[in-house]
């Protein structure tokens, strides 16, 4: 039994300051019924809370840790940027260091705009996509998170689908009655909608994995016709690769699929677990921000020194490490068929997606390849779930909508006892034998 005196003590002590004791809203394991946890450190592949209980990490400050939590060059980076200063209000060469190495690695990018979060970085992508082509509609997908930006909370994932808010509330029906949200994986209503909107489409947005709903896998050329349609009709094509981007490969997801979008957002890895996001594409795109084009964008904490030294060198690891993604895939595969292995055995119905390092584990037996999918999940099972594997010493989303990552730190010792915790979890929801902290 863990002990969580402490993180309950903290939760009555933010409950008065801080709205729901949390700044994001799946951080208060509202969704899987379960106290939450107050964190302490992390190193490696784990994480320790206010109470000392420690546990393997597969949340991994969702998706950014690629090198595990407190990687030491990375680190190290950090403080030498941070004793020159933590924020200097003027450009500085790692920028444009950063961003080359961007460009390098993402061919669809000819420029860069390093903003500080992934909604700011899909916000601009949307503004730009609108200036040039001087049309107004977007399309997006269902159950797909380009962050919180009004335009784009129609239907969207992540913490919206968790506490079952297919649009905020505050947001105004002028921001997004020119937005169309479609099915994900159905080739046949994009085209529709397309045919029916193209003079007045701007671009599409498409996480091309998305990861919000859990990992959704695109269908056979899904991907690639939604590229080929949009360049046929002249409508800009925005990849949010916030999650994908230097997580699936150095090139994303656009690398593996081999498309080439207009517009990319990037975030999480590149900053080395600093905030900062980007926003990069085509040329004569880009040159529309200001101070090129009329197209305005700022911020204070853009291009922030230390955000940039730690993600110059998570990316430079990245680049020189041969075998890296090769090794964190396969001790992905390694886990999911155990886990894949436990779950057959007890006769336990799941369903487990994946692409790359990152998985979700959905309670159904049935395929989950759409939003409309996601409905037929058991959250109930997985809040349990999430309760036994806590008490196991392992740490998945306090969700069931949110996606597992592994990292370079995730040894095969800690994968061997992750599977096994698993398989006790499990066991312990067969049973029927889960007890309340």
């Amino acid at each position: 039994m863990l002990i969580q005196k402490h993180s309950r003590e903290l939760y009555r002590r933010g409950i008065k300051s801080l709205v729901g004791s949390v700044n994001s809203p799946v951080r208060s394991f509202k969704a899987v019924n379960t106290p939450m946890i107050f964190s302490r450190k992390g190193l490696g592949a784990h994480i320790w809370d206010v109470d000392r209980n420690k546990y393997i990490d597969y949340i991994m400050c969702w998706g950014v840790h690629i090198l595990g939590h407190a990687y030491k060059p990375v680190v190290c980076a950090a403080i030498a940027a941070l004793k020159k200063s933590s924020s200097l209000g003027l450009s500085c060469e790692n920028e444009i260091k950063l961003a080359e190495m961007i460009k390098r690695n993402f061919k669809s990018m000819d420029k860069v705009r390093f903003v500080s979060t992934g909604t700011e970085a899909c916000m601009t992508a949307l503004r730009l996509a609108r200036a040039f082509t001087g049309r107004s509609k977007i399309i997006k997908f269902d159950g797909c998170y380009h962050g919180h930006f009004d335009s784009l909370l129609v239907k969207s994932g992540s913490g919206n689908l968790t506490f079952g808010l297919p649009s905020g509330a505050g947001v105004l029906p002028a921001y997004t009655r020119d937005t169309i949200s479609l099915p994900f994986n159905d080739i046949g209503l994009f085209q529709e909608a397309v045919k029916k909107n193209k003079h007045q489409l701007a671009c599409v947005i498409v996480e091309p994995v998305p990861c919000n709903m859990g990992v959704i896998i695109p269908q056979e050329n899904f991907i690639k016709e939604i590229s080929r349609i949009t360049k046929q009709e002249n409508i800009i094509l925005i990849f949010d690769e916030v999650i994908t981007g230097f997580r699936l490969s150095l090139s994303g997801a656009q690398g593996i699929f081999g498309v080439t979008p207009d517009l990319t957002c990037l975030g999480k890895i590149i900053g080395g677990g600093f905030p900062i996001a980007a926003v990069g594409g085509r040329k004569q795109i880009m040159d529309l921000l200001a101070p090129l084009g009329q197209v305005y964008q700022a911020g204070t904490f853009s291009g922030n020194p230390v955000s940039v030294a730690a993600g110059l060198k998570t990316l430079e690891y990245l680049e020189v490490s041969s075998g890296f993604y090769d090794g964190i895939e396969k001790k992905t595969k390694d886990l999911l068929f155990l886990m894949r292995s436990a779950a057959e055995t007890q006769g336990i119905p799941l369903t487990i997606n994946n692409a790359g390092s990152v998985f979700t584990v959905f309670f159904t037996d049935k395929s989950v390849r759409s939003f409309a999918d996601t409905r037929q999940v058991d959250q109930q099972s997985y809040a349990r779930f999430f309760s036994a594997l806590l008490q196991q010493g392992v740490l998945f989303p306090p969700s069931a909508f949110e996606a597992c990552f592994v990292s370079g730190a995730h040894s095969e010792p800690v994968i061997e006892r992750t599977a096994q915790a698993f398989k006790r979890a499990l066991g312990k929801m067969r049973q029927g034998c889960l007890t309340a902290r």
